[in-house]
């Protein structure tokens, strides 16, 4: 799912195709894409667009007479910026929007249809499109800890709590975790001062560094690779290969649909964190920690990394 480095890459790249332009049509291929009948979605078509804001993981479209168009992405959406009248091809296709010097594409890969396009009318409206977290990059640490301590659940979990902290996914939540050095599954009200601090300046330095990476990736062209799985990245999507800082093999924690990867020695003194599947597979024949699993291995050492 594209989070807030994504969103923030998206809107950067839009601002100057579509700020100040008017948007000529909306061409909704899939009907299920649009979430709202009233105000009826032709009341967006020829009027200028006032500004562009991320709100949480979706990305607004602020044009005038007080309307706000809300697209959110989900999992498998993204956008293309294509020639003016360009069509959305294939079944991945599902809607264009029209504007003077091109088309803005939305596709969604995949069978499931998951995103979704609203149109309200006013800041009551588009309020009411807001789960309510916290946006991290402009709140001091004082809010931060505050949120984080609202509810006892692990770090993944508030983390990646769009009621909690707006924009956070799974991805760059597991790596604000390993830069924090915390595992996933510390629960957020036994978190002392200072690792509240360390985990709100990671969060603060991993969403502001890849932002301004995926920025400068793209730099006056539109976001192709919108992806949440880079080679750069530290442990997400990383799950055996060697973390970068202490080069132990990095671990994983699956559930249902999701994986969280983190370094054990780095992040949890060593200790690995049961994998649901495998440990109800091996049972007592679950490695305790990184030194017995490493040991286990054939033809590798039992001294650390």
């Amino acid at each position: 799912m594209p989070e807030l480095p994504d969103i923030e890459t998206y809107i950067a790249a839009l601002e100057p195709r579509v700020a100040g332009r008017v948007l000529e049509g909306i061409r909704l291929k899939n009907p299920f894409l649009l979430r709202t009948a009233t105000p009826p979605i032709a009341q967006a078509h020829g009027r200028e667009v006032r500004e562009l804001r991320r709100l949480g993981k979706r990305i607004v479209f602020g044009l005038d007479g007080g309307l706000w168009l809300v697209l959110h992405l989900m999992i498998a959406g993204r956008l293309h910026w294509k020639t003016a009248g360009a069509e959305p091809a294939g079944r991945s296709g599902l809607a264009a929007f029209d504007f003077p010097d091109g088309s803005l594409i939305l596709t969604e890969a995949g069978s499931k249809r998951r995103a979704s396009l609203h149109l309200v009318d006013g800041d009551a409206g588009l309020a009411a499109l807001d789960p309510g977290g916290i946006e991290v990059l402009t709140s001091d640490l004082a809010a931060f800890a505050a949120a984080l301590r609202q509810h006892n659940h692990t770090l993944k979990r508030v983390l990646t709590d769009p009621r909690i902290f707006a924009g956070i996914g799974n991805a760059y939540s597991d790596e604000i975790l390993h830069r924090a050095r915390l595992s996933p599954v510390a629960m957020s009200t036994n978190l002392d001062d200072g690792e509240v601090s360390r985990l709100h300046a990671a969060t603060l330095e991993t969403l502001r560094d890849w932002t301004a990476r995926l920025k400068a990736e793209c730099g006056d062209g539109f976001p192709k690779k919108v992806t949440a799985f880079r080679p750069e990245m530290a442990v997400h999507g990383r799950y055996g290969e060697a973390c970068p800082v202490c080069r132990t093999k990095v671990q994983r924690i699956r559930y249902a649909s999701n994986e969280t990867n983190y370094c054990p020695r780095c992040q949890t003194d060593g200790k690995l964190l049961a994998d649901r599947a495998l440990s109800r597979l091996l049972k007592k024949d679950w490695p305790r920690n990184i030194d017995e699993l490493e040991q286990r291995r054939p033809g590798t050492s039992s001294a650390p990394h």
